[in-house]
């Protein structure tokens, strides 16, 4: 029986992935596997069978990546599950910043129980008329599961689309319509923007992204979206363009103290991936990836080990995480080879520093090869999996 740890509540949906050979529960004690949304990890006491853990969503700044992999345990995220939700709300960011509808409401609160209200919007509206988005430059920054699909609705909403992202991958780039101007260099998307739209994660490489110098080579008035992470705008510089009317507006999903009440910022509490849609299909997501790695070894959509997937039709597998280092291979099937284990099928992957390796085998092999295995310098950690085990 394997059991999961849920640091967090999932969705129903999420949880019915399992079968009867699993059990589930709110901070389960010596769990094989855990299931989180937002709770802090960082300060995780790891059990020696905790195997793996699943973020229903993409980021995963919760998550010690480095530890994790420290101790071979496969961190997964669920790129793409929540993308239209995000999208949608991208979307709605866009209408509030060229419209003002948000102060427009805010005004129509503040009339309550006025019997003259009918007659006097016709006075105010012009205060919250705003401008159309159809015809304007929309700048995507960043064209993965998020920003392909908002470029594309962007289109249909008859904008002009200018994206950016050195890293597209070959199933982003066939998503994409091929109306989206490519740009090669983000000053160039910058300069020819009236809004920019943020959708990539939070590295060293792009914190603080949006900051003094990049806010010059923007347009007067632009409008910043950002919908991705908090620290890819730098506070006090996005503060004093808005203060000088260097940028116009500016939707962020991330607010602080800083930002909130501040005329120019449109803030919301993190509603980006908060439609029940999208936690159920993030909940169901990390379900099936954590059913495929503990039932079978294979990896798919981690974060911290190569993606490995290959079908288990033999009976037993090996599945073994260790440094990317030469000759690690032979040593791993020489000892499976000098104990009589036939080796029917094999596939190894690296990522940087790790790779992994997965041996099917048609018998089990003995505890002793096992043990001699995990007895490799280079080898950080070594499952075995039986095909139809509970």
């Amino acid at each position: 029986m394997r059991t999961v740890a849920l640091l967090n509540a999932i969705s129903d949906k999420g949880t019915a992935v399992f079968d009867n050979t699993y059990t589930y529960a709110a901070n389960a004690e010596n769990p094989d596997a855990i299931m989180v949304r937002s709770a802090d990890l960082h300060n995780l006491d790891y059990n020696d069978n905790l195997m793996a853990i699943a973020r229903a969503g993409a980021g995963v700044n919760n998550i010690d990546l480095a530890e994790c992999t420290k101790r071979g345990i496969a961190v997964f995220n669920t790129p793409g599950a929540n993308a239209n939700a995000v999208k949608e709300l991208v979307i709605a960011g866009l209408l509030l910043a060229s419209r003002d509808l948000y102060h427009g409401m805010e005004w129509v609160n503040t009339q309550a129980g006025s019997e003259t209200l009918a007659k006097d919007v016709e006075k105010q509206k012009k205060k919250y008329a705003g401008n159309e988005i159809a015809g304007k430059s929309l700048g995507v920054v960043g064209l993965g599961a998020i920003g392909s699909k908002l470029a594309n609705t962007a289109l249909h909403l008859d904008m002009n689309v200018l994206g950016y992202d050195p890293y597209l991958s070959v199933e982003s780039a066939l998503k994409l319509s091929r109306w989206i101007e490519h740009k090669t260099d983000l000053k160039d998307l910058f300069a020819n923007s009236d809004f920019i739209s943020l959708h990539l994660p939070l590295l060293d490489s792009t914190r603080n992204l949006i900051n003094k110098e990049t806010i010059a080579q923007m347009k007067d008035g632009v409008k910043i979206l950002n919908f991705a992470r908090g620290g890819l705008v730098n506070d006090d510089d996005i503060l004093e363009a808005l203060d000088s009317g260097k940028v116009a507006l500016y939707v962020t999903d991330f607010p602080d103290g800083k930002l909130a009440g501040h005329p120019g910022v449109i803030g919301l509490p993190h509603l980006g991936a908060s439609s029940e849609e999208s936690e159920e299909n993030c909940a169901v997501a990390a379900a099936k990836e954590l059913r495929s790695y503990l039932e079978e070894g294979s990896i798919i959509n981690s974060v911290n080990l190569p993606n490995v997937a290959l079908e288990l039709r033999m009976p037993y597998r090996v599945g073994v995480i260790h440094d990317n280092k030469p000759k690690v291979l032979s040593k791993i099937t020489d000892i499976l080879s000098a104990n009589g284990s036939n080796i029917e099928n094999m596939l190894n992957k690296s990522r940087g520093d790790i790779a992994y390796t997965i041996l099917d085998l048609e018998d089990r092999p003995s505890d002793e090869s096992l043990d001699a295995i995990r007895a490799i310098d280079e080898v950080i950690r070594v499952n075995l999996f039986e095909k139809d085990a509970a």
